[in-house]
């Protein structure tokens, strides 16, 4: 029972409850560092990754257009060679006619079927001349493609070296972390967290420095610091909304006040 009551986060004292904070800042500290030094590799990454995505998409969108270029060349093939068909013959029926107006007759259709022919021709060589188009422009698109895989797959392995190295110990790290969150409350747990994604630097909890906040530097009045020295509730800086500890707790050893003591020593002289 005693066990359970120490993993209880509501039976922890402030102080303990700071020193949980200020441990899992450090932790989360050093995941930052991590991924620091992977650097901008994953954003890299993700952008290969989506370019290939599109150029592979715009690819197949091309060779659609050009078998759909070519199958209507090939309609219009079938075309003409029903129109020379038809030609043959109206003209094979004409010297057979029997008056002057089935003549006409004939000899309209074979107007229209040439035309028709001509037209055809004319719609053959425009799909030819959009189909070479289209054959160019898949074939840069395939050297782009080609090249931003050689890209990715070099960033790739750059990022898999990068995570290999490091990978164990920021898994120690998020461990330890979890582990650690749960002897935080959750309210508590809550606030720090979005204080410190909304902080630049990632800090949720700082110490005082120089009887300043140690997120934003802005000045602690003395009454404030004493309270944050003794320990006995959770302080958080006005300006900025970081939980502030004192220096002893974050262990952390500061420079004595230099200019004090010298002005101090020159008072006893006079």
């Amino acid at each position: 029972m005693a066990k359970e009551a120490k993993n209880d986060p509501k039976e922890l004292t402030v102080e303990q409850k700071l020193k949980a904070l200020f441990q899992l800042q450090t932790m989360l500290s050093e995941i930052d560092k991590i991924k620091t030094l992977r650097g901008e590799l994953p954003l890299e990454v993700q952008d290969l990754e989506d370019e290939v995505a599109g150029l592979s998409t715009r690819i197949d969108k091309i060779k659609s257009e050009i078998d759909e270029l070519k199958s209507s060349i090939a309609a219009k093939k079938i075309e003409i060679e029903s129109s020379k068909v038809s030609v043959d013959k109206y003209k094979a029926q004409q010297d057979n006619v029997r008056n002057n107006r089935e003549y006409d007759f004939l000899s309209k259709e074979i107007e229209f079927q040439t035309l028709e022919i001509e037209l055809c021709d004319k719609r053959i060589k425009e799909f030819a001349v959009d189909e070479k188009e289209k054959s160019d422009e898949l074939e840069q698109s395939v050297a782009i493609l080609d090249e931003r895989k050689k890209d990715l797959d070099q960033k790739k392995n750059e990022l898999d070296e990068i995570v290999s190295e490091t990978k164990q110990e920021e898994e120690k790290l998020r461990e330890k972390a979890k582990v650690l969150e749960t002897t935080i409350e959750p309210r508590l747990l809550q606030s720090f967290k979005r204080i410190r994604k909304n902080s630049r630097n990632g800090l949720g909890v700082v110490y005082v420095q120089r009887d300043a906040c140690g997120g934003c530097f802005n000045k602690i009045p003395p009454q404030r610091q004493l309270d944050i020295r003794s320990r006995k509730k959770i302080i958080v800086c006005e300006y900025c909304g970081r939980v502030i500890i004192d220096p002893e707790l974050a262990g952390v050893e500061l420079e004595p006040k230099v200019e004090k003591v010298e002005k101090t020593e020159k008072a006893g002289k006079k």
